[in-house]
């Protein structure tokens, strides 16, 4: 049994899509696109290691999420599924489809986190490390719609801090995440990229907003190499939380994949 706590929404029945979270993140993101715009599709979103409502235990990387997915797909999918990855989620959605090729009938890639510049995730484990928490929800607030989340709407703002801020040991706030194992993930998008197999139908969305931008040139060309005809390279105008920001464009993407 999968230990991931996963968040189910649509119709009774076998999962279609599998949603993977960035870092720091959680299933419950998924909520607006899963039922606003594809309540007919079957989609399973767990939290990751370390976050939401999942363990904690080490390890913390991208091998143990990729274990721990293929069980979730175990339990609820009788057959490849459409897996959508954002941020570290995508490192992590490539990683599957790399080692667990016959679970995967497409990728739909959003703004993915993966062989990123050492120095640059050292520079945000540090800034992680001497600040976790916050005052107060206002704070949290501010730093999020002052950040990747500026171009998200209010209720989906409030949303996120409804389920994911929690009122911590010392008097103040943080999300809820193990922080030891986010200092590990950090490493982890700094690894060499994977890429999957040919004839895996991949679209790969770069948010033009990012800056700096997640979506290298290395990722861009090793997806055109490797999958050909096969991949679409999607420019959207958002920040890094496309799902969010962008919810009905990625839904159009999600139908799309499921019918390639």
């Amino acid at each position: 049994m999968s230990p991931l706590h996963v968040h189910r929404h649509g119709p009774a029945g076998p999962a279609q899509v599998l949603a993977v979270h960035g870092l720091t993140g959680h299933g419950q993101r998924w909520q607006v696109l899963a039922d606003t715009h594809l309540p007919d599709v079957t989609l399973v979103a767990p939290d990751l290691l370390g976050h939401g409502h999942s363990p904690s235990s080490a390890p913390w990387t991208i091998e143990a999420n990729v274990a721990a997915l293929a069980q979730v797909l175990d339990e609820t999918a009788e057959g490849p599924v459409v897996v959508v990855g954002h941020s570290f989620g995508g490192a992590i959605a490539l990683h599957l489809a790399a080692t667990h090729p016959d679970r995967v009938r497409a990728l739909v890639l959003l703004d993915p986190a993966v062989g990123l510049d050492g120095s640059w995730m050292h520079d945000i484990a540090e800034s992680m490390f001497a600040s976790p928490d916050y005052t107060d929800r206002a704070e949290a607030r501010h730093e999020k719609s002052s950040g990747s989340w500026g171009d998200v709407d209010d209720t989906q703002l409030d949303a996120e801090l409804d389920e994911h801020l929690v009122e911590l040991p010392n008097g103040r706030v943080g999300w809820r995440i193990c922080i030891p194992a986010m200092m590990s993930y950090w490493s982890e998008l700094a690894r060499d990229v994977v890429f999957a197999p040919k004839g895996i139908p991949t679209t790969l969305v770069r948010a033009t907003r990012t800056s700096p931008p997640y979506v290298t040139a290395e990722l861009i060309e090793g997806l055109k190499s490797g999958q050909g005809a096969q991949f679409t390279l999607v420019d959207l105008d958002c920040d890094h939380m496309v799902s969010q920001a962008k919810p009905a464009e990625t839904a159009h993407l999600i139908r799309a994949a499921l019918e390639s």
